[in-house]
């Protein structure tokens, strides 16, 4: 289950930067994710009461709409508005920063994360990776930035990791509810709610035509509903409550990585060696972060007297 978990929450989430872009061609950003996670959240909750889960559980719904504000609301909504015209791989980069905030503010697991050598040395390296990946990408649309407008909007998807890695711990610690369905249920529930009142304070609903918006428009919208948010969000909240925040923050390495094969494989792209080596570094700073795992505990002797 572990497994399956992160190669859903690696691939899945990996991809989705491809369909959001597709999607806000047919649809306005507060409006796709109030839709995305309404709905999301809706057929959430129509599977926990089909499974006989206590959905309505008042102490669970506090701590979980907190997580969903902070995730989904700040954490993804800022990804959602800085596509609109930040190049999607800038904005991979500056998302990838997310595992390095995962250690500066799981305060209860300093003494054990800054002790584990291969941990930080893997997160730094994963880093430098992800920036060594983008980096010809980067340099190419330089000249097209606005100084000003692109500046803060690199700001505030920093401010999002940082957001999602406080919401993702604040899930790890403080949920009661011993589901991960109904966590995610509330979350997106909460999410949806808080982007409708942008989207109303904005116009959207005044210039949006539903039956104009093209296919491949709402059929990335249905991807980033049923396998981004159901499956993937859902693989990630349960990720959180069983295994250690730094492992499962090596999402935000793993998931570029798989942006560019899918491109390589689905759009044709070409990857150079400069891209290939970024490639194996992330690879090779998963596996560091990991390391303690894979070395056999030392024997242990015992004397006699």
């Amino acid at each position: 289950m572990v497994v399956l978990a992160f190669a859903t929450v690696y691939i899945v989430w990996g991809s989705t930067y491809f369909f959001i872009q597709r999607a806000l061609a047919g649809f306005p950003p507060f409006f796709l994710g109030a839709f995305r996670f309404t709905l999301a959240g809706l057929l959430m909750m129509g599977w926990s009461l089909s499974q006989g889960e206590n959905v309505f559980l008042a102490k669970a719904i506090k701590p979980a709409a907190i997580t969903g504000l902070l995730l989904l609301f700040v954490g993804n909504g800022i990804v959602i508005w800085v596509e609109q015209f930040l190049p999607s791989a800038m904005v991979a980069i500056m998302i990838s920063s997310a595992p390095l905030w995962f250690i500066l503010l799981d305060k209860p697991k300093w003494a054990e994360n800054f002790s584990n050598k291969s941990t930080i040395v893997g997160l730094l390296i994963g880093f430098a990776g992800v920036v060594l990946l983008f980096s010809e990408k980067i340099m190419a649309s330089m000249s097209s930035l606005n100084s000003s407008r692109d500046l803060f909007a690199m700001a505030l998807v920093v401010f999002g990791s940082m957001a999602w890695a406080g919401g993702s711990l604040y899930s790890k610690y403080k949920s009661s509810a011993d589901s991960a369905t109904v966590n995610s249920t509330w979350q997106m529930l909460a999410a949806g709610i808080a982007f409708l009142p942008g989207s109303i304070i904005n116009g959207e609903f005044d210039n949006l035509n539903l039956a104009s918006v093209s296919t491949d428009a709402w059929l990335a919208l249905g991807y980033l509903i049923i396998f981004g948010s159901i499956a993937a969000f859902s693989a990630y909240v349960w990720l959180l409550k069983v295994q250690p925040a730094t492992k499962v923050s090596t999402y935000a390495y793993v998931n570029p990585v798989v942006a560019v094969l899918l491109g390589i494989f689905f759009a044709k792209e070409s990857i150079s060696v400069l891209q290939i080596t970024g490639l194996i570094i992330i690879l090779g700073s998963v596996l560091l972060i990991n390391l303690h795992k894979y070395r056999k505990p030392k024997p242990v002797v015992s004397s006699a007297y």
